[in-house]
């Protein structure tokens, strides 16, 4: 079932542009498929699917043979800075990152990605990216570095 359901997310992410896991999981149903979006998030990992942008305001899902045509690590980021954050502010060892609707975990994963020395890990949500600094002192030259890729 599993394979099948991943075969499925390959064929459909290849033939039509997914804007979310919701219209992911949708698109699973059509084929009757009974799926959740917490199964449908794991299969997205598992997969090691990116997302690409398609606008400046919006990204698709795409398969893992385009994670090798998206630019190194570091330039990703910066793009990814400049097209989709929208605020950033800390609390002592925590960044605190907004982004345009649906970006922050293509963000924190290019963060993460970029192996930041300073960066212990992140956490997404739709819009909102905490990064866990160390040590604290870190916090002002993190900030300043993502205001900076971000203007």
């Amino acid at each position: 079932m599993k394979s099948r359901r991943q075969r499925a997310i390959l064929e459909i992410i290849g033939a039509e542009v997914v804007r979310t896991q919701e219209e992911l999981a949708q698109r699973l149903r059509e084929r009757g498929m009974e799926v959740t979006q917490a199964t449908v998030s794991r299969d997205i990992k598992e997969l090691g699917l990116i997302k690409v942008p398609v606008s400046k305001d919006e990204s698709r899902y795409a398969p893992p043979a385009e994670a090798a045509q998206v630019p190194q690590a570091q330039d990703r980021l910066r793009r990814l800075l400049r097209d989709t954050v929208t605020h950033v502010d800390s609390s002592l060892n925590i960044v605190v990152i907004r982004t345009l609707p649906g970006h922050a975990h293509a963000v924190a994963g290019a963060i993460d990605h970029s192996h930041w020395p300073e960066v212990l890990g992140t956490v997404a949500g739709d819009d909102t990216i905490f990064i866990v600094v160390k040590p604290v002192e870190a916090v002002e030259a993190l900030m300043d570095k993502v205001r900076r890729w971000v203007e």
